[in-house]
């Protein structure tokens, strides 16, 4: 029996030939990525709990910075100051300011055939390159980063054929959303949701990392893009090599087997306060339901092509004066290039208030958290009760370019009706 993409990088991970479903292996990881969400706990157990601590290898080791930054509060500063401490004391590479934990790491280290552990449930984006990454606690983080090791049980794996092209006005947030739609929240329970065909390939690696994001919102161990030229071109540019290239073999078995048409798909938006909540942009936009705040950013949707996606909406136009519309570049980087590109200053003219590169709201802890029965549409990872801020108020989920549009708009609309 042949394997998987998944089964494959286990196998590589764990050092035998073969891995199937339900076997449980110890394996070796090739990074390590934690952020100020939980780093300051696994730092106390490190400190207080272990008899000989001690960090494997720290060039494996990344510490990123962006829940919280710049600190929002003095407990905030001291946890922060825990973590520097911490990275300097161990020779930890650590990043703080540049942008969103998974970004940095897609631009810095993530290789295709890699298992790699993160200690934040969307570590399954760098599946975009081809990789098996996935979220674990900070205890699970701890014995990783002290051994160098860890243990999986081996998932099934549910397989989706992309074919086509999306539509102009359609990205690659609708697709998965309507996906997670279609399955449900636990459709992909402990799975590893792999996407190829023609449809996949078209994509870029950026639009593939959103889909891998928010695999976890299925319930998924893992999602995985088969890897391709467009793969190895990334790798290049960034400074690094592709090479181990795996796809699954011909006799491979899924659990299931999933096929979309690209350009059956419309843009969506997820009511509260679930991620599987879904609804067609068409059948919402009638209600003209009114919004306080749009939010383009987070680890999802806030690359170039989404700014740029939102700017292409606003330019030239105003926000509505009921509106706070908040934008967060996901690294500095991306920041950069939309300056260069002149996105920046679209958004800016339109009324945009642009953040540093970070978490933001979609982490609902430092910036532009939402109040009593407000509404916010977001291009953020979730929309559960309280995730932006008081528990009564309400997060609709929808591509940035609709997120743009409801900005003008004052109420959830798409960009053909603000043109």
């Amino acid at each position: 029996m042949g394997m998987t993409i998944g089964e494959k990088i286990i196998a590589r991970a764990a050092g035998v030939e073969e891995v199937k479903p339900n076997d449980i292996h110890t394996i070796t990881l090739d990074r390590m990525m934690s952020n100020d969400g939980t780093t300051h706990l696994t730092v106390d157990m490190f400190n207080n709990d272990l008899k000989n601590p001690h960090i494997a290898d720290p060039d494996k080791v990344v510490f990123i910075m962006d829940h919280n930054v710049p600190s929002n509060s003095p407990k905030t500063a001291e946890a922060h100051k825990k973590m520097r401490n911490f990275a300097r004391e161990q020779g930890i590479r650590l990043y703080e300011g540049q942008g969103v934990c998974h970004q940095i790491m897609m631009e810095d280290y993530v290789c295709p055939g890699e298992m790699i552990f993160g200690a934040d449930s969307h570590t399954t984006s760098y599946g975009a390159l081809g990789a098996f990454g996935t979220g674990v606690g900070c205890t699970d983080f701890l014995y990783a980063m002290t051994t160098g090791t860890s243990w999986v049980m081996v998932p099934e794996t549910i397989r989706f054929n992309l074919h086509g092209k999306l539509r102009e006005g359609v990205f690659p947030r609708d697709l998965i959303l309507t996906i997670i739609g279609d399955i449900g929240a636990n459709g992909a329970t402990y799975k590893i949701m792999e996407f190829g065909g023609d449809g996949a390939h078209a994509l870029s690696v950026n639009d593939r990392m959103v889909l891998c994001n928010l695999t976890v919102e299925a319930g998924a161990k893992a999602g995985i893009v088969e890897p391709d030229e467009k793969v190895v071109e990334y790798c290049k540019e960034h400074g690094r090599e592709a090479v181990h290239m795996f796809r699954s073999d011909e006799d491979a078995h899924f659990a299931a087997v999933y096929e979309y048409d690209l350009d059956q798909i419309e843009p969506v938006v997820v009511r509260p306060d679930f991620v599987d909540n879904f609804a067609t942009l068409k059948e919402v936009e009638p209600e003209k339901i009114a919004i306080d705040q749009a939010f383009v950013g987070s680890c999802n949707n806030g690359r170039v092509e989404d700014l740029r996606a939102a700017a292409d909406v606003v330019r030239g136009k105003k926000i509505s004066p009921k509106v706070r519309f908040l934008v967060a570049p996901a690294s500095q980087a991306v920041y950069i290039e939309a300056l260069k590109e002149g996105i920046i200053t679209d958004l800016m003219e339109a009324g945009a208030m642009i953040m540093n590169a970070n978490c933001s709201v979609c982490w609902g802890s430092c910036q532009g958290v939402i109040g009593e029965n407000e509404v916010l549409i977001s291009t953020g990872t979730r929309n559960f009760k309280g995730r932006s801020g008081a528990p009564s108020s309400k997060v609709y989920l929808a591509s940035a370019a609709t997120c743009a549009a409801s900005a003008l708009a004052g109420y959830i609309t798409g960009a053909d009706s603000v043109k």
